[in-house]
């Protein structure tokens, strides 16, 4: 396009469509992979690219961290890498089954038949069917036909808004996390650990959502404030001898009380090994001793029961009755958040049994709460209550209410929490990888330094990728949980929802001595630990696995290295004993204007859509390039400064590249004039200082280094040489046009990684391809003495000043001037001196000496009339 017309007024508006277009059908950031297998891993730069969670819309913090990725994709490629830059979207889990029930007004039954002609009753989130009650049942196989039409148009709506942001990803490189290609890569890798023992499930105590109805593993805790009070109760010795007050928060777990326990040095450590009933329910129990146990809080004696909370689980675990046995496990909470109906087995005696079964059971833990505080201060037993407080409880990310501990069935990674030599392996590998800043490792190894439990993989919900199993079923039609039944990996995808296993018909399922199929899926997290894995091709295309992986780069949010980076740190460990990366890059958060961090709880999120139709995607980009990484940004919509600054930067590079193109540069053109040749290695500074910052991760840096240097050449240099550069019988217009046309080529390609829009159609005026794939700027190697600029500059600068302060227009001639400085700052000053006298319109500069350059005196012409 170098025979490209230059529009008499350039404008950002309508580039982001035009380049789009331009970019697909050119194919510029498509992944080249026979030049891939030429040049070989070193020469290949691949991204982990977070894969967005394709339900609702994207967000301001979204294109925030993904500008920062491709900020340095685009210089990678611009270094001569072959770039690998696919597009995942994370379809499965929690979040698109609740966008899909409200949107369709259905929620799911796996009980019920599919319906093939099944319409839901209405499409559209406006009509807010939240409440299950107004939703309408559908089979499983209907629910999940629902969810992959919504996740496929809102991947559509997230595609074009990646392209007007202008990602250079390749589009040809995408997946889905539902995907009969992704399902095989999962339900493979979790086969391949339970070969290697790394899989296994187990019965025991599970964090539970009673709203979603699925288990939550360590990772997707979150931590609120809620109100309680502290009930004292009063449990007697089981000989009579006396009692001990307790005090807790939890007094509908008294049922559930199995144990009591104290600090083993603390006050009341005779205690350990006496015998207790629990008040009412006269359920014996032991006290015991254990360092959890806190001295100092409350009376220093506290329940431990089944369960409140993650410490009765520890406890639990480890704490042994006096004659080696373990402790009960008396379960009085079911999946719904509401007390069985059965009174647990250690109640001591039949009237507490009966009360329980006619008061507790069937009420949820707030009802069940009230009806033993009653009971509890009928009979005595309830000391006093306090004032309500605030504390910290347990909760699901994503979810309403506080978590419950219930005993289920689930399936477990080992993730190193009971592994010390696996726990010392994923420490070792986060160390070896560079993390950008580097004080994010840190938040990685306390992680895992701080693992209590295996990763807890399976979930039961409906929309997401099956668990490859089946298990036998006995003569009397129960699971065998010792026969698991695996299929070939050939055969994969399967699921065992429809599918049946090897040496079984479908018409066993379910009977005595048939099969039964696992019901549950994995968790969201399972599936998205392997996206290196999705995205490369792995036990799908080995060519192109080989070339990739392990990756360059993965970048992402600060708030999921817990999640996201641990678990595929852990998956690539456990199957191929080596990091995923070698780079991790870490975004901050977006923080509204009171600083606070932006969510949908919390009503302060900022949709980008009108954002960039408002004020266009390089002035976004400049936004979020500003910021470093693991630094937060705020973000006001109301005034949204830094995105107009840089707004204003792209339309300046626009018309300095029309104004800097209209100087013809003749053929067999050199740099000769100082002031040119000073221009030049000053920027051969700002190319090397550029280049080191965005090679480490620094692209704010480099951003800045390029802008400060980009305004100094507008406002200085520009002004200084133009009319040089206009005058075409003068020797220096030569120099002057060359050295204009090749810092503008520079700026160009420094600018490309954040400006692209602005950079591209600049770029299309005097050059064939894109300034995409044209490469980085090297330094010139120009020797020239950068005082010359400064001072030069500064000069200019005092000029303007005195015809500012004498009410002067800057075009009014000048009959004289004395600039007073340094004699070294003065010899650099005459060397530009005409171009100085140019642009100053000035006859004659006098020269006096002085500590600091100054202009001391001026005398303007039209004054001598």
């Amino acid at each position: 396009m170098a025979d490209a017309i230059i529009p008499d007024k350039p404008a950002l508006e309508g580039l982001e469509s035009k380049w789009d277009e331009a970019w697909s059908a050119q194919g510029t950031y498509l992944f080249d992979r026979a030049r891939a297998a030429e040049v070989g891993k070193s020469g290949i730069f691949s991204v982990d690219t977070p894969p967005p969670t394709a339900s609702g819309s994207l967000h301001i913090g979204h294109v925030f961290s993904y500008t920062h990725t491709d900020v340095k994709v685009r210089f990678e490629r611009m270094r001569g890498k072959t770039v690998f830059y696919p597009m995942g979207w994370d379809d499965n889990g929690l979040p698109t089954e609740r966008r899909v029930q409200n949107y369709y007004g259905v929620r799911c039954d796996p009980s019920l038949p599919y319906d093939a002609g099944f319409t839901p009753p209405f499409e559209g989130g406006d009509n807010k069917s939240s409440r299950a009650a107004d939703q309408i049942p559908v089979s499983r196989r209907n629910f999940i036909e629902l969810c992959e039409r919504l996740t496929v148009e809102d991947e559509k709506h997230f595609e074009a808004l990646w392209r007007s942001l202008g990602l250079s990803v390749d589009w040809t490189q995408t997946y889905r996390t539902i995907s009969d290609d992704t399902i095989r890569t999962s339900q493979l890798a979790f086969l391949r650990n339970l070969e290697r023992g790394e899989a296994y499930q187990d019965l025991a105590p599970t964090l539970w959502d009673i709203d979603f109805r699925t288990a939550v593993a360590q990772a997707e805790l979150e931590d609120r404030d809620q109100q309680a009070a502290y009930h004292r109760l009063s449990f007697p010795f089981a000989d009579g001898s006396g009692s001990i007050d307790i005090e807790t928060t939890r007094p509908e777990l008294l049922p559930a009380c199995v144990a009591l326990v104290t600090h083993p040095e603390g006050p009341h450590k005779d205690l350990i090994g006496t015998r207790i009933r629990t008040p009412f329910f006269g359920t014996e129990i032991e006290v015991h001793g254990h360092h959890l146990a806190q001295a100092d809080k409350g009376t220093g004696v506290a329940m431990v029961c089944t369960f409140g909370d993650v410490t009765d689980i520890v406890w639990w675990r480890e704490l042994r009755r006096t004659d080696g046995s373990n402790l009960p496990n008396f379960t009085t909470i079911g999946i719904d958040g509401r007390f069985l109906a059965d009174a647990p087995a250690g109640v001591g005696s039949a009237d507490a049994g009966a009360w329980y079964v006619d008061q507790l059971a069937g009420k949820t833990v707030f009802s069940a709460r009230k009806a033993i505080v009653e009971k509890l201060t009928e009979t005595g037993d309830m000391l006093e209550v306090s004032k309500p407080f605030t504390h910290v409880v347990k909760f699901y990310e994503k979810g309403d209410r506080p978590l419950e501990i219930v005993s289920t069935r689930q399936w477990y990674i080992r993730n190193g929490a009971r592994d010390q030599a696996l726990r010392d392996k994923l420490i070792g590998f986060g160390k070896a990888m560079s993390w950008h800043p580097d004080f994010m490792r840190v938040r990685y190894e306390n992680w895992v330094g701080g693992l209590t439990g295996d990763w807890l993989v399976s979930r039961q919900r409906f929309f997401g990728v099956p668990i490859p199993l089946w298990y036998a079923l006995d003569e009397n039609g129960e699971r065998d949980y010792s026969r698991v039944l695996t299929p070939d990996a050939a055969l994969l995808p399967v699921d065992p929802s429809t599918d049946a296993p090897a040496g079984y018909t479908e018409d066993q399922r379910g009977v005595p001595g048939g099969f039964d199929g696992e019901n549950d899926i994995f968790d969201t997290w399972a599936t998205s630990s392997l996206t290196p894995q999705l995205a490369g091709g792995w036990e799908r295309d080995p060519e192109l696995w080989n070339l990739v992986a392990p990756f360059d780069l993965r970048p992402q949010g600060q708030d999921i290295i817990r999640t996201w980076l641990f678990s595929t740190m852990l998956r690539s460990v456990l199957e191929d004993d080596r990091a995923p990366w070698t780079d991790a890059a870490l975004s901050g958060f977006i923080v509204d204007p009171d600083r606070k961090k932006m969510s949908k709880s919390k009503g302060n999120v900022v949709t980008p859509a009108d954002v960039l139709a408002q004020h266009g995607s390089d002035a976004v980009r400049y936004w979020a390039a500003s910021s470093r990484l693991g630094t937060d940004a705020a973000f006001d919509p109301q005034n949204p400064t830094q995105i107009k600054i840089g707004r204003r930067l792209a339309i300046k590079v626009l018309n300095a590249a029309k104004f800097v193109l209209s100087f013809p540069v003749p053929e067999g053109a050199q740099v000769t004039h100082a002031l040119d040749a000073s221009m030049l290695t000053t920027l051969d500074g700002v190319v090397r200082d550029a280049t080191r910052a965005i090679e480490s991760y620094d692209h704010a840096r480099a951003l800045e280094i390029a802008e400060s240097f980009f305004w100094t050449f507008c406002d200085d240099y520009l002004e200084l040489v133009k009319e040089r550069a206009y005058n075409q019988t003068d020797v220096g217009q030569a120099s002057a046009a060359l050295a204009l046309r090749t810092a503008l080529s520079t700026l160009l390609r420094l600018f490309a990684p954040v400006l692209v829009f602005a950079a591209e159609e600049s770029w299309s005026w005097f050059n064939e391809g894109s300034v995409h794939t044209a490469a980085w700027p090297d330094t010139l190697g120009i020797e020239g003495d950068p005082a010359v600029l400064t001072v030069v500059g500064e000069a200019l600068i005092g000029i303007r000043r005195a015809k500012t302060e004498a009410k002067a227009s800057q075009k009014t001639p000048v009959s004289r001037v004395t600039i007073a400085g340094p004699a070294a700052s003065l010899e650099a000053l005459r060397l530009a001196e005409g171009d100085l006298k140019a642009v100053g319109r000035i006859s004659e500069i006098l020269y006096a000496d002085a500590d600091a350059l100054a202009v001391t005196d001026i005398e303007l012409a039209q004054q001598e009339a």
